[in-house]
């Protein structure tokens, strides 16, 4: 309703031109119909195959396929309407239609008549400034769920169709669907009963798929499997306990919306490398039932001026289409580092900025997992109150947590951890991170394999005794991290 009432708006103030930014034409023309029969105005559509034509008639008018004949046409017609003009940006390297465009938009000033653009566009810089650019939001709730209500209906003149879903997992599928497109939407719902002539909760893995196929084709972001979950994590009871606390607003978002509760932005996880900050990433993602994506670095730098801060942009929209969902950055100082932008060309302070005024006025349902190993590369603007729900810092585990670390892999790996001397290990090992805790058991494993014998808990300790861990060979730098963390973060402990 916000967005008939903007365009009802331009047209009212004679405004000229408008380009609706979505990839939905069929919802855009919909919305333009409802338009033009608010203000009494006819609606014409122009394609390049039928040329310009009115929405209630089949004939088109003469001799207007061709985009610059057409824009004359309405440059000249004394019949005020809105013109709708789909697929016009394949015209638009064509000087001729430009100017033609650019006369036409100019001379709709003084008539209440409008030209729509639509499609995939990419207008001159003379040509945008006299464009008012209405953005057409992704479909509500409500229009996904007209929509499958439609489908079930007609599903079932032609087979059984058995609803086996609960109104809170109805629900959370029409969540999932968001970012979708209704045709999108449409396929995916049509083939998930289809396939088994059911309508259940297992049908959502249809709807991530698909979500899935948006991000690879993208190819600015990574659509990550989340196989991992918290209960394979070893202490972190903390922030376990957090996160916890936020599930519900996930598997019940109107009630938590009803409740005043808004989605949740993010943690930064904070602390010594190799402590479980990127499995946590994947465990959230799995608990909650939402699409993992990971944000690298690597991927948003591009030599050329301009396109780094574009592809940045881009992951952002990506991951605002499909959400909701997690969006995990991984070493993070690595992307966005303090700078003083000298050294690029101030590129790492155009992406800092851009990131950070995202991160303060997103309206997606994104939750941003980041982690650091050296904060002190974050700048202060980051770090401040408001840019993320929390910062958590995950220190070296205590004795308790290298015994279930040790028990976690060793069962992984199919070793019964009743057949070590856990006690032993633990003692051993004070100073490690759960990695070098995983590799001391993945390293013994090879030992005892080339020398075809069983791992025992002396194998464990001879590669223990073999590891020089990093709160030894970076001791400085742990000790200054955890100096920094003590008044500034939660422990996630």
């Amino acid at each position: 309703m916000d967005t008939l009432r903007d365009i009802e708006l331009l047209v009212r103030s004679r405004h000229g031109f408008i380009v609706i930014d979505t990839i939905e034409e069929d919802r855009a023309e919909t919305l333009l119909s409802h338009v033009a029969d608010r203000l009494r105005l006819p609606l014409f559509e122009w394609t390049r195959t039928r040329g310009l034509r009115r929405a209630d008639r089949e004939t088109g008018v003469y001799g207007t396929t061709d985009a610059a004949q057409a824009l004359a046409h309405v440059h000249a017609s004394s019949v005020d309407a809105l013109y709708h003009f789909r697929g016009l940006g394949a015209s638009l390297p064509n000087a001729t239609v430009v100017q033609q465009l650019k006369e036409t938009a100019r001379a709709l000033t003084r008539r209440d008549t409008i030209i729509v653009l639509t499609g995939d566009l990419d207008l001159p810089a003379d040509i945008a400034r006299l464009a008012a650019l209405v953005t057409l939001p992704g479909p509500d709730l409500t229009e996904y769920k007209n929509l499958l209500e439609q489908i079930l209906r007609d599903l079932s003149q032609r087979m059984r169709v058995k609803l086996d879903i609960s109104r809170e997992d109805g629900l959370r599928l029409l969540q999932q669907l968001k970012g979708l497109t209704l045709l999108e939407a449409e396929k995916v719902l049509t083939r998930a009963i289809v396939e088994d002539g059911r309508l259940t909760v297992d049908d959502i893995a249809y709807v991530l798929e698909a979500k899935k196929q948006i991000v690879e084709r993208e190819g600015v972001l990574e659509y990550y499997p989340a196989e991992e979950q918290l209960s394979d994590i070893a202490d972190l009871v903390g922030l376990k306990a957090w996160l916890g606390k936020r599930k519900s607003i996930i598997t019940e978002p109107k009630k938590a919306a009803e409740f005043g509760l808004e989605f949740p932005k993010g943690v930064l996880l904070v602390g010594v490398p190799g402590c479980g900050k990127s499995l946590c990433a994947k465990a959230v993602a799995r608990e909650w039932g939402l699409p993992l994506l990971k944000l690298d670095p690597a991927t948003l730098y591009n030599k050329y001026i301009g396109e780094t801060e574009k592809n940045l942009r881009r992951a952002m929209n990506v991951a605002m289409r499909v959400a909701p969902v997690v969006l995990w950055i991984d070493e993070i100082e690595k992307a966005f580092s303090s700078s003083d932008g000298g050294e690029d060309g101030g590129v790492s302070q155009r992406v800092l900025g851009t990131f950070l005024s995202w991160m303060q006025e997103r309206t997606g349902d994104v939750f941003v997992v980041a982690t650091a190993n050296d904060v002190t590369r974050l700048p202060a603007e980051f770090l401040r109150k408001g840019r993320f729900d929390e910062i958590f810092f995950v220190d070296l585990p205590v004795e308790e947590a290298r015994r279930a670390i040790f028990e976690i892999h060793l069962r992984k790996r199919k070793q019964d951890p009743a057949g070590f001397d856990l006690a032993a290990l633990v003692a051993a090992t004070d100073g490690f991170s759960g990695a070098e805790i995983e590799q001391v058991i993945v390293s013994a494993l090879y030992t005892a394999f080339s020398e075809k014998t069983a791992v025992t808990t002396d194998t464990l300790l001879d590669e223990v005794r073999a590891t020089r861990p990093l709160s030894e060979t970076m001791a400085e730098r742990i000790t200054a991290l955890r100096e920094w963390a003590c008044e500034r973060t939660v422990s996630a402990h």
